[in-house]
């Protein structure tokens, strides 16, 4: 008979969702891991690209909270991540948690990325496509460069869709011999997906492009019981808003935003996790807006 671990030692788990008490996510995963004998081997991994800056970290800390395992990827060196990686294992101090250096847009790094993940995981569950940069340069369409174009498509548009591709063959192995197995993807995108932003269309454009990838992808795995869907953030405090924040300021004070406050990367991180909880799973395809009704018709 296995001697199960005090339920004391649960204390550290958070919750992040108010309609969930701190009680019920440590009897849940308590309960889940050694009373229903769910071993290391059994429970989810997700990969988060960007998974430790501005949206991607509140996506990483809501999965945590869910009880997954992380593999998480950024174009910057470990020794400059230490401080949202502390965060994050502090948060949960008995999950698996890594990172991988890669620059989503460079194939090759791309296949060492998964090959790192097969190697030290075993198994994947959950790919969130976040990862994703501004326009180099704010110019209007008459002088944007072709350089600054490709170089942001590789990122935002190329990098994602054939992550993707990597990842769902490995997927569909791990459903061959499971079919139980559940999986699911989740591509970040933007309200720049239909809104025209004159002075950077390359952006625009490529989360366009990203949210007929969401959908390309929800047709093709559907047959195979994987659901894809895209989260479509409006404005949300992070780094990369940072230099516009006294504009959106006064804008949403004006109305803008019919909540009337900026978003929080957590605000994408439940949405997220609500998906990888399989809550829509016979909604493949959809688009998940988290804009605070920023993209409501008014008159």
């Amino acid at each position: 008979m296995k001697t199960l671990p005090a339920r004391e030692n649960y204390n550290h788990f958070p919750c992040l969702w108010k309609r969930r008490t701190c009680e019920t996510v440590k009897h849940h995963l308590y309960f889940t891991r050694y009373v229903y004998g769910v071993t290391e081997s059994t429970m989810k991994v997700a990969l988060v690209t960007g998974g430790v800056r501005g949206i991607g970290l509140g996506i990483s800390k809501s999965l945590l909270a869910e009880g997954y395992d992380l593999a998480l990827c950024g174009s910057r060196s470990v020794d400059l991540v230490g401080a949202p990686l502390d965060e994050l294992r502090r948060q949960v101090a008995d999950r698996k948690i890594a990172y991988y250096q890669c620059d989503v847009g460079n194939r090759e790094e791309r296949l060492q990325l998964v090959e790192s993940v097969r190697r030290d995981f075993k198994q994947l569950h959950l790919l969130v496509n976040n990862a994703g940069v501004a326009a180099k340069v704010r110019d209007d369409l008459l002088t944007m460069t072709e350089e600054n174009y490709d170089w942001l498509m590789k990122i935002n548009l190329q990098g994602p869709f054939f992550l993707t591709q990597d990842v769902v063959k490995w997927m569909l192995e791990q459903k061959t011999a499971s079919p139980e197995f559940f999986a699911c993807i989740v591509n970040i995108s933007s309200i720049s997906a239909t809104v025209a932003s004159l002075n950077r269309g390359e952006y625009c454009l490529s989360k366009a492009a990203l949210s007929m990838a969401t959908r390309l992808w929800a047709v093709r795995l559907a047959e195979y019981g994987i659901p894809v869907y895209e989260i479509r953030p409006g404005l949300i405090r992070s780094d990369m808003t940072a230099a516009v924040t006294e504009k959106y300021d006064k804008l949403i004070a004006e109305g803008l935003v019919p909540q009337h406050r900026w978003g929080e990367p957590v605000d994408v991180g439940r949405a997220v996790a609500m998906l990888a909880r399989g809550e829509l799973a016979y909604s493949t395809g959809q688009v998940i807006m988290v804009d605070g009704g920023m993209m409501i018709p008014k008159l």
